[in-house]
């Protein structure tokens, strides 16, 4: 049996600049958490920094 190979076509009706908008706050959405736990980190590591001094 021959593999079909399959296509996707979207259609999109808006322009470019409000769809990466869109994207954009998807992927902010989903990366959330580790934003934040990379600023806790980052927070922590800064303040162990000038507890050295």
């Amino acid at each position: 049996m021959k593999k079909r190979k399959l296509n996707y076509r979207f259609h999109n009706p808006n322009p470019a600049d409000v769809t990466a908008d869109y994207i954009l706050k998807i992927l902010i959405e989903a990366n959330a958490p580790k934003v934040e736990r990379a600023i806790k980190e980052a927070a922590l590591n800064s303040e162990e920094k000038k507890c050295d001094y």
